[in-house]
């Protein structure tokens, strides 16, 4: 546990590179070529994440504004994903599900089950976070690392059959998403976009700014686009004129430089994609290998950005006037972009129908949360967790997003 946690505390930024060099030198590239393959991959990391950082600091306070001014109160606190993963990182079932998530990527790729090679060891807190609610729920840590071991399946499928869209809609080839709150949702987004294409007049509509770029020029670019909807969510919050000007150049700032970083992170992983691929097609031909990474390397595509901002107010909306929530929207509020990114794909970045999409996935993610919330109250007082102030019940937007693992959990729960 102690060796997991430091791993942990490191960083994709520090751990990304020795990853990267390791694997480059098994696929047979030179230690030159390895090593700056891994400082590069950190680099684009270290990047994104500074993108995240201004994009989360903006929005918060911006959300919380939000909150306050349109009078919410609900009896469950949303007290966002960092939470959830240090209660999940608290279970006492950390070392066991590493193991096995290690042991099932590796036999799941000798047997040609899956095509995805997981490299994003951080997010393996969505596998324990599997384990502790079916853990807490039956009181059996043996059932818990069974339906880990479960969810790591599905979402290593999951992110085999959307790569695709990740290599042609997102342009980043050779890459998977096994990203728990993100994948679990692709089939939702994929079936109801089809629903799409069969509604008269609906279907029709196309809002993209890569086409509005095309056709408007300045008015389609992506900076452009964030300073709009920056000034709209300053406005939504009633900033006075230098917070509305604050956020919009801010949000315009993180449009225009997320792409250059997952440029940057691309530059050193196309080297190790290459020298994979021809060491799997000399021992294996016809063998497919893919890098699983964060979501987060998708998340500034500007339809995604764009849909995550127009779904703030319409999540707000809805938490009040859904008759089963009571999960107050407050800290994930500001990552909804990673909740959206297969409401936009399926549609190749129509932000009307991710609206639309969005906004059907926030309805079943307040239920979720809601639903969740004494199991994720329970694991957070077995881990001492620290409760805001006059709050008795805790859950997530970021909790209620992990879709695989609450089916997985409603199917135990028929027995207990």
């Amino acid at each position: 546990m102690g060796i997991i946690k430091f791993i942990l505390d490191l960083g994709p930024t520090v751990m990304m590179p020795v990853i990267i060099t390791v694997l480059g030198l098994i696929f047979r590239q030179t230690f030159a070529k390895a090593f700056r393959a891994g400082i590069t991959i950190g680099i684009g990391f270290a990047g994104i994440s500074l993108v995240i950082g201004l994009l989360v600091s903006n929005l918060s306070p911006a959300t919380q504004a939000m909150v306050k001014n349109w009078g919410l109160h609900l009896d469950v606190m949303d007290v966002g994903w960092p939470i959830s993963a240090a209660i999940s990182f608290g279970t006492t079932i950390v070392p066991a599900v590493f193991l096995v998530g290690f042991a099932i990527n590796i036999i799941m790729l000798a047997l040609n089950w899956t095509k995805t090679m997981d490299v994003d060891l951080w997010n393996y807190w969505h596998f324990i976070f599997t384990g502790a609610l079916v853990m807490y729920l039956t009181n059996s840590t043996i059932l818990g690392i069974i339906a880990a071991g479960i969810t790591i399946i599905i979402i290593f499928k999951l992110a085999d059959w959307t790569s695709p869209y990740v290599s042609e809609f997102f342009e980043i080839p050779g890459v998977s998403l096994p990203h728990t709150e993100t994948v679990s949702w692709a089939p939702v987004g994929i079936f109801l976009n089809k629903i799409i294409d069969k509604i008269p007049g609906i279907n029709r509509i196309e809002l993209n700014p890569e086409k509005i770029q095309q056709r408007f020029g300045l008015i389609g670019e992506p900076m452009l686009i964030g300073l709009v909807m920056g000034a709209f969510m300053g406005l939504l919050a009633k900033y006075d004129l230098k917070g509305i000007l604050q956020l919009a150049v801010n949000l315009a700032a993180v449009l225009f430089l997320m792409p250059r970083m997952v440029r940057i992170l691309m530059e050193g992983l196309l080297p190790l994609s290459e020298s994979a691929r021809e060491f799997i097609n000399k021992r294996f031909p016809g063998k497919e290998v893919l890098i699983g990474l964060d979501a987060a390397i998708v998340i500034g595509h500007p339809s995604v950005i764009s849909t995550a901002l127009l779904l703030i107010p319409i999540t707000l909306f809805l938490a009040t006037v859904l008759p089963y929530n009571r999960i107050l929207p407050f800290a994930d509020l500001a990552v909804l972009p990673f909740l959206m990114i297969w409401a936009v794909a399926p549609s190749r970045g129509n932000v009307f129908r991710g609206v639309i999409i969005g906004t059907v996935f926030m309805m079943a993610i307040l239920f979720i949360g809601t639903d969740i919330a004494n199991v994720s109250t329970l694991m957070a007082k077995g881990v001492n967790f620290p409760f805001p102030e006059g709050t008795s019940s805790i859950s997530s937007l970021d909790g209620g997003a992990h879709l695989v693992p609450y089916i997985l959990f409603k199917l135990v729960q028929l027995f207990y």
